[in-house]
């Protein structure tokens, strides 16, 4: 009796020990995520062509020798006279995907310091001078990086968009600690034992010891938004949009240049230097006991964003959007070391698109107005005013040469000088002045907007809404054929003919397949429609909807990122680059390479090239090469 007693509480030890292992293994596999470490070599058989848009700097460090600089344009490598010896533009020698942080150090398994390339959402790239190796994490929101901290350990801590801090080993990737998951990291300074965390919107986090402490406004931070984060000894400076909180062991003990727009800071000798949005460099005495310390300008550097500050052996160096200077610690005034070329586009975020009848490409931009570039050797115009400035939706006018451009604030009229003539709101019979898309209908104009639309013609103004039977009063998108309008809103598809609603579409009484609809095309006697989660569909003349193998998923079409021309329609999405399809296969196919980002946000043709905006500038290909 005694020996089946024991062998059975051996079976209950063995399979209580089995239990305890496979909980491990299981709550390992939560902490841990898949990756791969490939070489990444780029396509060398690309036909895209860049139109330069502003390079934008957003950090630098010294490696080999040489200053490399890295913005969404890509990596710039310059010698230390500010000579430009070798580019590599996101798109072409990069992924597709803006530069976010960068950092040199010598990782677990490397034979040597690399520099380390943060990526916006591809993932992380090794530079070692000469080839560039990837780390390509299997999920999506672990590709989506915000900065990265390498350590003396050999570890790299990564701060995400959604997922908090990770940590890589040089053979796993994983969550450093529970209480630094699932948070928007915005910066990381430290190492893997005593990290400072800053985050979007939750203030800071100190882990160490195996615990974490929060530190909130409710706590001396004087915002929970955190934009830097330096350490000196025993004392950390944390800022924020208003301003800076110093930590003295742990412990909140002061606030520093309250109400300054904070982007970085450095520590140089008894001074903070304080890097802001839109004052330059301000200097804050650190010897001061008063709980406020009074700020000393830094003369030279004028009200420009300030993204770096760092001490060199010469002095302190500060980049800007669109420069680097240097002072010297033995010197007085600040000398530019270097600046960006010179651009043809007055801004990277793009949003519409469109080509006039003189052959001028128009571009507009989120919140930057809009260009109007030549055909030909004449110098691009830029436009931007109170009205002209968050551009929607751009309709060259053939028949009276005036482009309509759709704008946050009203819709904007351009004569056939390529100059603003009238501007049109609410007083003049819109139903909203945010006006998201126009379009020819009948014998006036269709204008969209987040209330409905309104039609505007000879007779004058007049609305429709949901009150008139659409489907939803934000209205997102307008496709025209003859007196047929199809309107693409929120809630869903209306069909309007000869100024009345025929027909809703919903997902709930159709085949749609999500009710926010983002664009819509005629193609031949069918529709296709973008939607905001569902890719694209087809919409056939008896109003069944049909979808497709490639481009009916769960994909965001972006507003009005939608062309159509003989061979082809191309549809713009959030995050998976360019879908094209070719008309004569009826097959869909997408497009990664050679784009500057993944997000394609608006799309135009001319002269037998496609162009393509995102939010990290503007490509354009030979259409016969797609």
């Amino acid at each position: 009796m005694m020996v089946a007693a024991g062998v059975a509480g051996g079976v209950v030890m063995w399979q209580a020990s089995q239990a305890l292992k496979l909980s491990k293994r299981e709550f390992q596999a939560e902490r841990e995520f898949g990756f791969t470490v490939r070489p990444f070599s780029p396509n060398q058989d690309l036909h895209f062509e860049t139109l330069r848009s502003p390079e934008v700097f957003s950090q630098v460090v010294r490696f080999q020798d040489s200053l490399y600089v890295a913005g969404p344009a890509g990596l710039f490598q310059y010698d230390l006279r500010g000579n430009l010896l070798r580019e590599f533009s996101v798109g072409r020698d990069l992924p597709g995907s803006p530069l976010v942080s960068m950092a040199v150090g010598q990782l677990s398994g490397a034979t040597q310091p690399e520099l380390i390339l943060a990526t916006a959402n591809q993932g992380i790239l090794l530079f070692d001078g000469q080839k560039l190796r990837q780390i390509y994490p299997a999920d999506p929101d672990v590709r989506t990086l915000t900065a990265i901290l390498p350590v003396a350990s050999g570890h790299l801590l990564i701060g995400t968009k959604k997922r908090g801090v990770l940590v890589y080993d040089g053979k796993t990737i994983e969550e450093l600690h529970p209480t630094l998951g699932n948070i928007y990291v915005q910066a990381l300074a430290g190492s893997d034992l005593d990290l400072w965390v800053g985050t979007l919107d939750q203030g800071v986090r100190h882990w160490h010891a195996g615990t974490t402490e929060v530190f909130r406004e409710e706590q001396g931070l004087p915002d929970h938004q955190v934009q830097a984060i330096t350490l000196v000894g025993d004392k950390a400076y944390v800022g924020t949009p208003l301003g800076v909180a110093e930590f003295d062991q742990s412990r909140f003990a002061r606030v520093l240049a309250r109400g300054v727009l904070v982007t970085c800071l450095h520590v140089e000798g008894d001074e903070l230097w304080i890097g802001s949005e839109d004052q330059g460099v301000l200097r804050v005495p650190l010897a001061s006991n008063l709980r406020s310390a009074a700020l000393r300008n830094s003369a030279g550097i004028g009200p420009e964003e300030v993204r770096q500050i760092q001490g060199t052996e010469q002095g302190v160096m500060v980049l800007t959007r669109n420069g680097i200077f240097q002072v010297k610690a033995s010197g007085f005034g600040w000398q530019e070391v270097l600046k960006p070329r010179p651009a043809v586009l007055s801004d990277r975020n793009i949003s519409a698109l469109a080509r006039d009848t003189l052959g001028q490409l128009w571009v507009g931009y989120f919140d930057h107005g809009l260009d109007i570039l030549p055909d030909g050797p004449a110098r691009p115009a830029h436009v931007e005013n109170e009205h002209v400035f968050c551009v929607n939706r751009i309709w060259p006018d053939a028949k009276s040469s005036t482009v309509e451009v759709a704008t946050a604030n009203g819709l904007v009229r351009f004569g056939a000088s390529g100059k603003p003539e009238q501007v049109l709101g609410k007083a003049d019979g819109l139903i909203a002045e945010h006006v998201t898309d126009v379009a020819p209908y009948r014998d006036g104009l269709a204008i969209a907007t987040p209330a409905g639309i309104t039609f505007l013609d000879a007779e004058g103004a007049r609305s429709m809404y949901s009150f008139h039977g659409l489907v939803n009063n934000h209205v997102y998108a307008l496709g025209v054929s003859d007196d047929d309008l199809m309107v693409g809103t929120l809630g869903g598809l209306s069909a309007v003919e000869k100024g009345f609603v025929r027909a809703n579409f919903t997902a709930g009484n159709s085949g749609l397949k999500q009710n926010w609809v983002t664009a819509v095309a005629r193609v031949g006697s069918a529709r296709m429609i973008g939607t905001y989660g569902s890719g694209v569909l087809a919409l056939d003349s008896r109003g069944k909807f049909h979808t497709f193998q490639t481009a009916t998923t769960s994909t965001e079409i972006n507003p009005n990122a939608m062309l159509v021309t003989k061979d082809h329609v191309f549809a713009g999405s959030l995050d998976r680059g360019l879908y094209v399809y070719d008309r004569e296969k009826e097959r869909w196919t997408v497009v990664t390479d050679g784009l500057p980002s993944m997000n394609v946000t608006a799309l135009a043709e001319g002269n037998g090239y496609i162009y393509v905006g995102t939010d990290n500038g503007l490509v354009r290909i030979e259409e016969s090469k797609l």
